[in-house]
């Protein structure tokens, strides 16, 4: 509708005291602009067009989404009828602006000045055969519920010709609306098509204080999560959609770049223990408004809202659900409003600094206080599980408490919901990192991605996986879905990571040369950066790149015994062995990598040094066996020694 508004400024006035201009799409009272949606709009400037007509529901169909869109009409038209009569405070019992026919469609009744029709018609985008056409529709059928009034009875001879003159002119115009038709079709060619793929662009927040930003990006988030358990909906990622917040970009320009058919955009306003969410749904390519809401709800029912906006989403874009998927979206939830607050700062620490240990530790006490409040809530546990597993993957806790506290958690979320596909995600990771058992593992991805086939974690984590395991194609394969759904930082991560237990250095280093450019202040960026160029020879350049690893992540352990290696192979003993002096000391005041110390050992070429403390690592199942012990170039010197072999015999090593 809105390219057809381009052009010279028109104003046209209704009733007594509104102007609609029509070119800028805004209606005005007493000189005030009034707040009225795309759609609304759309079909008001179409009911004022034809003012004193029936305009039927097909008629407005056809007219706001075209002919053959493959969408709920009905509720988007009842949605906007609404919110039409809202804006004028018009009854719909006693109507002075829209007049409801029973069964037919709606007749706009208040005055308009005549000499702005044609503008009107011109500017709505409406042929005069179409409008005509619906002129004749309206005299020529009965008003339903007054059949009885309409009898058979034979013409007489004598208005036969009118009759003929009657139905020519019908044939007429109905050609000249199928006419009309066509051309508008053929002009919007690739606006109506399914919609199978979808964006959430973060919600707004309109509560005026920027301190509300976390409960935003969580409610975004949060959607993205619900969506993201349909089939066949691809959903992208919450960290790829950040990427757009406060963006002035053109909707087209964003569905082309994250490669999407519809995008999702609102606000959200959080007054005291109450939210308001609009959201509307549009086809991104095409720039059209399909479908849109505003759904008002008590804090402690907005797990429902958000349900009730992912259903509504897939039944507008006529996704077909399993019955488990119908019964999980309908199924009501609740949640303590202040548990809620505490579980959505958590995730916004978790899903934007989880390689860093302060955020990792304040994530948790957050998820922490929501159990605490609500310990009913199954989505804290899941939060509170994946805090523990990164700050053991990152030895910030001990590794064997820090897991112990992970499945605690874990095995309380599935007792409460058993079909959150992200804690599946999280025991397949235990089942991979910590177990070595790899059926196990393997089980539990699929049956994450299953449960929520858009959820970007579970497809991150069975890439690296089956990379892992050694079946390059299907890693590749899965990270080709990474990178559809994904593209934060994450996906470099993933990428990074594939290539890594591939031992591909090459694509190592493209893939994490884009992630640097992408995050040049992520130290995990800079660190797989530097195993690309150590895997290629380019010692110097791996240097630089490991020491700002160290240096962003506060001394990493990986990144110390990855430097150390470097300085030993450039004949650096001195430096070398300096890392290593320094990392024992620490291990007397707590917790050093065995296998970190393995590496700096076997660098040194004191390979029963690095043998002993790989035994000490087998022996704590520390979570660097599983990682690095099949790609890790910094022990490659002790691949042919049979204690390595048979080390791999024990760990169930995959060749």
């Amino acid at each position: 509708m809105g390219s057809h508004l381009a052009g010279e400024r028109k104003s046209i006035s209704f009733g007594t005291d509104f102007e609609l201009d029509a070119s800028e799409l805004e209606l005005r009272r007493f000189g005030r602009t009034l707040k009225l949606e795309r759609i609304p709009m759309q079909i008001l400037l179409i009911l004022i067009e034809r003012k004193g007509q029936v305009v039927t529901r097909e008629t407005i169909a056809e007219q706001v989404w075209g002919k053959d869109i493959f969408l709920d009409t009905d509720n988007g038209i009842n949605c906007a009828i609404r919110k039409i009569r809202q804006v004028l405070k018009d009854d719909p019992q006693q109507p002075r602006f829209l007049e409801t026919i029973p069964g037919r469609g709606y007749r706009f009744i208040a005055a308009v000045a005549e000499d702005e029709m044609d503008s009107i018609v011109q500017m709505a985008g409406v042929s005069e055969s179409a409008a005509e056409s619906d002129r004749v529709d309206e005299q020529s059928l009965p008003v339903l519920g007054e059949s009885s009034r309409w009898t058979h009875r034979a013409p007489s001879r004598g208005a036969a010709w009118p009759i003929g003159l009657a139905v020519g002119t019908l044939l007429l115009c109905a050609v000249g609306f199928a006419a009309w038709q066509w051309w508008r079709n053929v002009q919007g060619a690739g606006a109506a098509h399914a919609i199978r793929s979808i964006a959430v662009l973060p919600l707004q927040n309109l509560s005026g204080d920027p301190a509300q930003e976390y409960f935003a990006d969580g409610m975004t988030e949060e959607l993205i999560t619900e969506l993201s358990r349909i089939q066949s909906l691809k959903v992208i990622s919450h960290t790829s959609v950040m990427e757009y917040k406060g963006t002035r970009k053109h909707l087209p320009q964003i569905a082309q770049e994250l490669g999407v058919d519809g995008i999702l955009e609102g606000s959200v306003i959080r007054e005291n223990d109450e939210v308001r969410v609009t959201v509307q749904l549009l086809d991104g390519p095409n720039d059209r408004h399909i479908w849109s809401e505003s759904y008002e709800r008590p804090l402690h029912g907005v797990l429902n809202l958000q349900r009730e906006v992912a259903e509504a989403v897939t039944r507008q874009i006529r996704i077909t659900l399993t019955p488990e998927q119908e019964a999980m979206l309908n199924a009501p939830r609740t949640v303590d409003p202040e548990a809620y607050e505490a579980y959505l700062r958590g995730r916004y620490l978790f899903s934007t600094q989880y390689t860093m240990e302060q955020p990792l530790r304040q994530a948790k006490s957050y998820f922490e206080e929501s159990i605490h409040k609500d310990p009913g809530f199954a989505p804290a546990y899941t939060g509170l599980a994946d805090a523990y597993l990164y700050l053991a993957l990152f030895r910030h806790v001990p590794q064997e408490a820090g897991l112990r506290s992970a499945r605690e958690a874990l095995q309380k979320a599935l007792q409460l919901d058993d079909s959150m596909g992200e804690a599946h995600d999280t025991l397949g990771e235990i089942g991979w990192r910590r177990d070595w058992n790899w059926e196990a593992a393997e089980r539990e991805l699929d049956k994450a991605i299953a449960l929520a086939p858009s959820y970007p974690c579970a497809h991150e984590d069975r890439a690296e996986f089956l990379a892992f395991l050694g079946r390059r194609a299907e890693a590749l394969a899965e990270l080709t879905r990474v990178n559809q759904i994904d593209f934060g930082p994450s996906a470099y991560h993933t990428e990074a990571g594939v290539y890594f237990q591939l031992r591909d250095y090459p694509n190592l280093l493209e893939a994490s040369r884009r992630g640097v450019a992408s995050n040049p202040n992520d130290w995990v960026d800079h660190y797989e950066l530097g195993i690309g160029y150590d895997g290629t020879g380019k010692l110097p350049e791996a240097i630089v790149e490991y020491q700002k690893a160290v240096e962003l992540s506060n001394g990493d352990q990986n990144a110390r015994g990855s430097l150390a290696h470097a300085f030993a192979a450039i004949g650096n003993r001195a430096d070398a062995e300096k890392i290593l002096h320094d990392l024992e000391r620490k291990s007397k005041d707590g917790y050093v990598s065995p296998y970190v110390l393995a590496t700096i050992y076997a660098s040194l070429g004191e390979k029963d040094k690095a043998f002993q403390y790989l035994e000490k690592a087998y022996d704590e199942r520390s979570l660097d066996i599983s990682w690095n012990l099949k790609p890790d170039l910094r022990i490659d010197s002790l691949r042919p020694d049979p204690r390595f072999q048979d080390l791999a015999r024990r760990v169930r090593l995959p060749q």
